[in-house]
């Protein structure tokens, strides 16, 4: 089986990343996008209100969730950021704007992979009832970037820090 993974075309399994300083990486550059977006006006304005979801978290209900659950809402979450975050794509935007949404959205896959790696269940879409309890609407870009900000200081973090991969001292 370990000549398999050695073989040209077929992927190694992946290792765990445990170490919270990745996604400080991701988070300072998710401020980074906003800082810029503060400083910007017109350019950086949205024609329509974006959902995103809720990046408040409450602990006592985060607690008594089992993983599967926290993971199906982190991934929600990230797949609905990247949905609101991908659609600045398409209304014409700066150049330096455009850098930080294509940074945001790589960033969002890199969390992606980090959490495969963790052995985190994928995102399995939810029924619409159940997607729009756990959304909020925003106007602004900045807006749009600080609650990525908050989502991934708060629930990503959440789910990383207490992954089962990294409570078995794999590092």
């Amino acid at each position: 089986m370990v000549l398999e993974w050695t073989c040209p075309g077929l992927s190694s399994p992946l290792r765990p990343i445990c170490d919270l300083r990745v996604l400080d990486h991701f988070i300072k550059e998710a401020w980074d996008a906003e800082a810029a977006m503060r400083a910007c006006k017109e350019d950086c304005s949205i024609a329509t209100n974006v959902s995103v979801p809720l990046s408040r978290v409450d602990f006592d209900v985060w607690e008594a969730m089992n993983i599967v659950e926290q993971a199906q809402e982190v991934q929600s979450g990230l797949h609905v950021l990247n949905e609101a975050i991908s659609s600045l794509q398409i209304s014409n935007q700066t150049e330096v704007l455009q850098s930080h949404i294509d940074a945001c959205i790589r960033n969002i896959a890199n969390i992606r992979q980090v959490l495969r790696s963790l052995s985190i269940p994928e995102y399995v879409p939810l029924t619409s009832s159940e997607e729009d309890k756990e959304m909020q609407k925003v106007s602004s870009i900045s807006e749009l970037f600080q609650v990525h900000i908050n989502f991934l200081r708060g629930k990503v973090r959440l789910l990383l820090a207490n992954a089962p991969a990294c409570q078995q001292g794999v590092s």
